[in-house]
């Protein structure tokens, strides 16, 4: 039997999920309906009822943000990932939902203490020599102290919020589902990828939730940047880490908040500016691996112009095919190449609804506006995200996350250094990627990925040398132009033999070398 609405679908599907997750499906559509969004939650098949011009109305942005904030840290940074969308959503909603802020009030850590001893496996006062119990900040996963080892060095304890993992997955599963149902039951829903977005999430939030990862990724980025003193990242204490609970290096410094301060401190400004575009574009193009929100509070600036990277509990990842592109999209915004430009963003609008036409339009219009000339990204994505939105353009979530990564850390560099231009760190960022390419890092798995492939031809070589041979002398030839054929066919033979050795020497050679 065929149901007759896209609306009815929506319900048998809400049905199947809410055997589960009941009592938090039906807390999100009475709170959706509490903040006049009811006709979202009916969108959504939430049994809730309203009228299509609420989304219409002038407030319906802060009732968003404020349904958001109180649905609590799932969905707060859901719509924190939505903040970053204007490629999709118009400025209203997107100034409205930066607002969101996962600040929550600390718990006593009476509250705590039975979750922290648990994890450490032993009291809190022999664990360390010192703990304040006074936090000094709280979000809404987790909570941070100040305490100091018996072996004298001073750390901060990240504590995990009790309880907080179980709701969390509830609410994955819930926006997983609902994403699935909007995308098949709504053209207008489906061009905002929700599914898209909800995986997105669910990666940043499973990641975020277990601290081992944010303290492997403190590991993989101070690897990443052990040649550079310049770069900080706090040393992981790993024999009182766990799942819910993170010890790390204390690292007193100042927050990049205002050039004023940083100069008093003696601090350089244009070199900390210079090291902060530095770092963020090698992270991105070079490492491969990135701080996705590099704000001034995850950032401190240490006396000898040094700069510290915290709060890596989402570190995005890079494929080498998106480096590449991102180097040509910057490469023809400065050399104003339109049908190169419109190249790339063809390749990120791939599977979207987006004409060819539309695309070069977008091209067009973006090197109008920003080629030929220094790079302000914060005024660049200001146009390209609703240039792309009225051209029907809709971007890969994971160029976002390296798009919010960038326009941060510029707006963290226009704070501290307005004339800072961007364009020359991209350039010299760009020479340091080809050098890479050169260096024996990149080129030895590679050769030893062909060595391995040459090793396997190697062990048929045999065979197929012998299978050759017999076939030139098992067909004599019966004229003179057959003759001449198999005389070459014999020194091709030769040649590929000779060929194929000298390859798996020299490349043998090279990786023992490199």
């Amino acid at each position: 039997m065929r149901t007759k609405t896209p609306y009815l679908r929506i319900m048998l599907a809400t049905l199947r999920m809410a055997a589960r997750d009941r009592a938090r499906l039906a807390e999100l559509g009475a709170t959706l309906s509490r903040h006049g969004l009811g006709y979202l939650g009916a969108r959504l098949g939430l049994g809730t009822s309203g009228t299509d011009d609420e989304l219409d109305s002038p407030n319906a942005p802060r009732r968003l943000r404020r349904a958001l904030e109180e649905l609590g840290p799932t969905y707060i940074k859901f719509g924190q990932i939505l903040a970053t969308r204007t490629d999709l959503l118009g400025p209203k909603w997107i100034a409205e939902l930066e607002l969101l802020q996962s600040d929550a009030p600390t718990l006593p850590f009476a509250l705590l203490r039975s979750a922290v001893e648990q994890a450490l496996g032993e009291p809190v006062t022999s664990a360390f020599a010192q703990f304040e119990e006074e936090p000094l900040a709280a979000a809404s996963m987790a909570q941070v102290h100040r305490a100091r080892l018996a072996s004298g060095e001073d750390v901060v304890v990240k504590v995990r919020r009790p309880d907080i993992r179980p709701r969390m997955e509830a609410d994955l599963r819930i926006l997983t589902e609902l994403a699935a149902v909007a995308e098949r039951a709504s053209a207008d829903l489906r061009h905002f990828r929700p599914a898209a977005m909800i995986t997105q999430l669910s990666e940043a939030l499973l990641q975020e939730l277990d601290f081992t990862v944010e303290a492997r990724n403190a590991d993989t980025l101070r690897a990443d940047f052990a040649r550079d003193s310049r770069v900080v990242v706090p040393c992981i204490h790993w024999s009182h880490t766990s799942e819910a609970l993170l010890v790390m290096d204390y690292i007193d410094g100042i927050a990049p908040l205002s050039g004023d301060v940083l100069r008093a401190a003696g601090i350089d400004t244009v070199a900390i500016a210079s090291l902060g575009a530095d770092v963020v574009l090698d992270m991105v193009l070079i490492n491969g691996r990135f701080h996705a929100d590099p704000h001034p509070g995850n950032l401190r600036c240490l006396e000898g112009n040094r700069l510290a990277l915290l709060d890596l509990g989402l570190v995005g990842h890079v494929s080498p095919r998106r480096r590449e592109e991102f180097v040509s999209f910057t490469q023809a915004l400065l050399s104003s190449d339109s049908d190169a430009l419109a190249d790339v963003l063809m390749a990120w609008a791939a599977g979207g609804d987006a004409s060819p036409d539309a695309v070069r339009l977008a091209a067009e219009g973006l090197i109008a506006r920003h080629g030929g000339h220094g790079l302000i990204l914060s005024a660049l994505m200001a146009d390209f995200m609703p240039l792309l939105r009225e051209r029907g353009l809709v971007m890969p979530p994971d160029l976002i996350l390296i798009f919010k990564a960038l326009v941060t850390m510029d707006g963290v560099l226009m704070r501290i250094e307005p004339e800072f231009d961007l364009s020359a760190a991209i350039q010299r960022s760009t020479i340091r990627l080809a050098a890479a390419r050169l260096g024996p890092d990149h080129w030895q798995p590679i050769l030893r990925a062909l060595v391995w492939e040459l090793a396997k031809i190697g062990d048929s070589a045999p065979q197929l040398v012998r299978a050759a041979a017999k076939r030139l002398s098992d067909t004599p030839p019966s004229d003179s132009v057959a003759l001449r054929a198999q005389n070459q066919a014999s020194r091709a033979l030769v040649r590929a033999l000779w060929g194929g050795s000298s390859l798996i020497a020299a490349a043998i050679l090279a990786v023992r070398f490199l």
